[in-house]
């Protein structure tokens, strides 16, 4: 069994960054539709900001998807691997 990281414990990845392609928003877009600042998403997109649970909700509610779309303690599957 392998032994993960405080680090790996600790990281929330996103499809944020999916998301706001398949529906062509920017960063800043998005950002000031959640009253943040724009590096905020890129913050969060790159996975170097975990959100509150309060901000996942609302980045979920924008994108009108479940939370578990958008974050996952784990890491999501490459597009190219989901075959």
């Amino acid at each position: 069994m392998a032994v993960e990281g405080k680090a790996d414990k600790e990281q929330v990845h996103n499809r944020i960054a999916v998301l706001r392609a398949e529906r062509g928003v920017s960063r800043r877009d998005l950002a000031k539709a959640l009253n943040v600042h724009y590096q905020t998403i890129g913050y969060l997109e790159r996975g170097e900001y975990s959100p509150s649970l309060h901000l996942a909700l609302r980045i979920a509610a924008y994108f009108e998807v479940p939370v578990e779309v958008v974050f996952s303690l784990n890491p999501f599957p490459k597009i190219g691997d989901m075959r």
